[in-house]
């Protein structure tokens, strides 16, 4: 690669990087470009994308968009990937698609129009079509999109010097990169996996059912892509091969596709607790208001059911106006401590921590620790009111609602996840607002209503 004499782009941040192309995008200097961007990891190219100036941005596509590697795509947000796709021409783009893997394709393919997919399909060879398609009819999200139909499969009944022979004369048939190989019967089901380092430190001599790994998982081409991370996660592997209803083998998830899904589904959730959809920052202003808009009128509705309790206590808020200046303490404490249970469950949950089966055991436990916090905060802010409010009984009114709304949050942090899981609603998505409002409304009533019972 040529090297501009007064840079090393080795020892660049991204925004120096930014700052460097943004002066040859305003110098026209195209050349220096295409030098710079010449041994730049995909992955990089995509974030000095996200990072320009927008003009910047569109003519930087422009001037490499003949070259434009289609990988970087499947770097970038989703609707900044949107924008740029329109500005690329998809004959060129399925023309540069030729060396990217199966499942890349299936990604990209699967966010384009429905016009632009047909055009992209339509430029790329019968062989790579046909199998992108197949990509495309499985579920969403499913091991079918995720799998590289790359793989190196052999007859079980090989020895070592067979499978070492086979892939030494077939370079150009194997992936990029594989870790396992799967032993096949005529069937081709497989019936063991031995780890590529193991093949490579036996004797010729061995057969390849003797090196095996002592199990064998398989992963269902319908399965969910968070299972699939699961699996991985729980038994540390590298590789799984993909089977179809037949029990066959049709493709391989490796462990760089799955750190992709974890780092997916962790987005995805982090993102849904917060009443976001999806990443929106490079939206238009007006699609992103447009989003965030329903969550918010959820919420407003929720607030209003908060209001009407407290207007069940208007006539007791009049005669004891300190009433009014503590109470929105009660409610926050209480959301603060649900929304930390809930968190703690929600991510429990994804990971299969939290069972039916020691479900009961958490809700106890997340309940108790709510009450000791609960009576903790009590004892201070009966203080703080004994001795801002000279006013010893409101000082325990405040204490006990404290003690009450804690142990609510505990428990219904824990309850409300569990029940949205075993109804099949996301549990990330829509416990959020239930929690609020839970310990809002109890908030409110269990502070007020003592408050009337015993003040007024």
């Amino acid at each position: 690669m040529e090297k501009d004499n007064n840079y090393n782009k080795e020892n660049f941040s991204p925004e120096q990087s930014v700052e460097l192309i943004s002066t040859y995008l305003e110098n026209y200097q195209n050349s220096k470009i295409f030098a710079y961007l010449k041994e730049m990891h995909n992955a990089d190219i995509a974030e000095l994308i996200q990072n320009l100036d927008p003009v910047l941005r569109l003519s930087l596509i422009n001037i490499i968009s003949n070259k434009f590697d289609p990988e970087i795509l499947t770097y970038l947000n989703d609707s900044l990937r949107d924008e740029i796709v329109e500005t690329l021409d998809i004959k060129q783009l399925a023309n540069n698609a030729k060396k990217l893997d199966i499942d890349d394709a299936v990604d990209l393919v699967e966010d384009l129009e429905k016009e632009d997919q047909n055009t992209f399909l339509e430029n790329l060879e019968k062989e790579e079509r046909t199998l992108i398609e197949e990509g495309l009819n499985y579920p969403e999200d499913s091991a079918g999109r995720l799998m590289q139909r790359q793989f190196v499969a052999l007859d079980l009944h090989w020895n070592v010097g067979q499978a070492i022979d086979y892939l030494r004369s077939n370079k150009k048939e194997l992936p990029d990169d594989f870790y396992d190989i799967f032993l096949i019967n005529s069937n081709k089901k497989v019936i063991g996996v031995v780890p590529l380092g193991r093949l490579m430190g036996s004797k010729r001599d061995i057969d390849l059912q003797k090196i095996k790994n002592k199990e064998t998982r398989l992963i269902d081409v319908n399965t969910d892509q968070e299972e699939v991370a699961y699996l991985f996660s729980k038994y540390g592997l590298v590789s799984a091969a993909v089977i179809d209803e037949n029990e066959k083998i049709i493709g391989s998830i490796t462990v760089d596709d799955v750190v992709e899904v974890i780092e997916e589904e962790r987005e995805e959730d982090i993102l849904k607790l917060g009443g976001v959809g999806h990443t929106d920052i490079y939206n238009a202003v007006i699609d992103t208001t447009k989003s965030r808009f329903s969550w918010l009128l959820v919420n407003l509705l929720t607030a209003v059911v908060a209001s009407i309790v407290i207007g069940f206590f208007e006539a007791s808020i009049e005669k004891v106006v300190a009433l009014a200046i503590l109470m929105p303490i009660v409610a926050s404490m209480g959301g603060n401590a649900g929304t930390q249970t809930l968190t703690v469950a929600v991510r429990a949950l994804a990971v299969k921590e939290l069972t039916t089966s020691n479900a009961l055991k958490i809700i106890i436990k997340e309940t108790f620790i709510g009450g000791i916090n609960g009576i903790i905060f009590a004892i201070i802010i009966s203080l703080v009111s004994m001795y801002w409010f000279q006013d010893l009984m409101l000082g325990v009114i405040i204490g006990l609602a404290m003690v009450l709304n804690l142990i609510v949050a505990g428990f219904a942090g824990t309850i409300i996840p569990l029940t949205l899981d075993r109804l099949k609603i996301d549990p990330a998505l829509a416990s959020g607002v239930i929690l609020t409002t839970i310990t809002d409304v109890f908030g409110f009533l269990s502070f007020l209503g003592l408050a009337t019972l015993f003040l007024i």
